[in-house]
């Protein structure tokens, strides 16, 4: 398996001081979601299509890949639908410049379980499928608020039963807003998991509150463990949300423990 941070944990680093600092701690890769103050991709001056070739370049020098590009493309908002769909193609076509293999979208917009029209969702994904094909991008969509249900998600895959659609298994919010076992979420998606998202909290009186990982009592040993007995090799990636919550710890302290970290929940001889 791969380790990767979202670079929604460290929304005031450019882009040089993103990828330096990776390579540097010996991460595989980046996630983007946002740079700087931009969150649409598509707009970053880096990856203006002319930049593209040497900013490949310049990964490909620092044996980095970026794995997902994660879109905010809400596909349960018929109010806008139009501008959910045109973010999915603009950046399927950021993806395929990239060679990056997944994008994220979402059919709930809280981690929290709510109500969306599940009917929409589908109409959506399957809209937009067949234009993924085309570039050779799967969608990954999360498990989130309601699809943090590994049973309406699987409900939701099994219909569609397409090959360009995948799970972002995001560990945290089955277990913590769904009250679901790892093992249950994993042995009910584990088909279509392509990607992960690590992320640790505790719960207070209030509210939830976030933690390093392992600082917490999201179960991540267990996912490790069970990827790493199937032989999964795509990537965790770090996803802490920084950019929405300014009090939590900088990306300078918690990046570094998140490698040390991950790496030390490994069986012994891959270590």
């Amino acid at each position: 398996m791969k380790f990767g941070f979202s670079t929604i944990g460290c929304p005031g680093w450019s882009w040089s001081e993103i990828i330096t600092t990776a390579s540097d701690l010996g991460y595989d890769g980046v996630e983007l979601r946002g740079i700087g103050s931009e969150m649409y991709l598509p707009r970053v001056k880096e990856f203006s299509l002319e930049k593209i070739p040497a900013l490949c370049a310049k990964m490909q020098e620092l044996k980095l890949q970026i794995p997902c590009l994660t879109t905010n493309a809400f596909l349960f908002d018929s109010e806008k639908l139009e501008i959910a769909r045109q973010e999915v193609v603009d950046y399927l076509n950021l993806a395929s410049a990239l060679a990056t293999p997944y994008i994220r979208v979402l059919g709930d917009a809280n981690p929290q379980p709510g109500t969306v029209d599940q009917a929409l969702v589908e109409e959506n994904l399957l809209f937009l499928l067949p234009l993924a094909a085309e570039k050779n991008v799967t969608l990954l969509l999360e498990t989130n608020g309601v699809y943090a249900s590994s049973a309406k998600m699987k409900a939701l895959l099994e219909k569609i039963n397409h090959p360009n659609l995948g799970v972002l298994w995001d560990i945290h919010h089955p277990y913590r807003f769904h009250g679901e076992p790892i093992a249950q979420t994993y042995n009910e998606l584990k088909p279509w998991i392509k990607h992960v998202h690590m992320k640790d909290s505790v719960r207070t009186s209030s509210s939830v509150e976030y933690r390093m990982l392992t600082c917490g009592d999201i179960p991540a040993a267990e996912v490790v463990s069970l990827l790493f007995a199937d032989n999964y090799l795509g990537y965790l990636v770090l996803e802490w949300v920084k950019r929405w919550n300014s009090d939590l710890e900088e990306p300078g302290i918690v990046f570094p423990h998140y490698i040390n970290t991950i790496k030390k929940l490994l069986p012994e001889k891959t270590n």
